[in-house]
């Protein structure tokens, strides 16, 4: 087969049976699907049930961004393979996702002009995009409501559509 060249720590030609290696999930996915399923895959270390019981004790002190910083998003295409223990993963995500969504949340709204870097370095990507999506929801309503924020005007697709409507009149 020659594939030898997939393990860089190997001077073999080909990859021994039982030999353990990382993939990106995108090959993993291909090797492993329905139609040909050339190589077995292992739940990764941060789904396992190790893992998962440290999240069911308290999830809200996890650093999820050392555990992979799309946590969740690699979570929830773990669903492809035919892990035996997928229904477990997909609860835990679920039930961490609650627990650290309120914590984000509450931070996101009472820390405007505070430095953040401390709480966002343990969030994955999604936690990071919510917590600056509250941030700037925030932002966007005290400047509405000490009225720097700009006049309200139409959009564009308004004033396009008003325009077409005078040119046929």
């Amino acid at each position: 087969m020659n594939n030898g060249f997939l393990d860089p720590s190997s001077d073999e030609k080909d990859i021994k049976p039982g030999t353990k290696l990382e993939f990106p999930f995108w090959l993993a996915q291909a090797l492993c699907s329905q139609k040909r399923h050339i190589i077995s895959v292992e739940l990764p270390k941060p789904y396992r049930i190790g893992y998962r019981e440290v999240m069911m004790a308290d999830a809200s002190v996890v650093n999820l961004h050392k555990l992979g910083p799309y946590f969740y998003d690699l979570g929830c295409k773990l669903r492809y393979f035919p892990f035996t223990e997928i229904d477990d993963v997909a609860k835990s995500l679920l039930d961490t996702f609650q627990v650290r969504f309120r914590k984000i949340l509450d931070a996101s709204q009472s820390s405007l002009n505070e430095d953040t870097s401390s709480l966002t370095a343990t969030l994955d990507s999604t936690e990071k995009f919510l917590f600056h999506t509250g941030l700037k929801s925030l932002n966007d309503f005290q400047s509405w409501e000490t009225r720097r924020a700009e006049k309200l005007t139409s959009s564009e697709m308004v004033r396009v559509y008003r325009k077409r409507k005078r040119e046929n009149d």
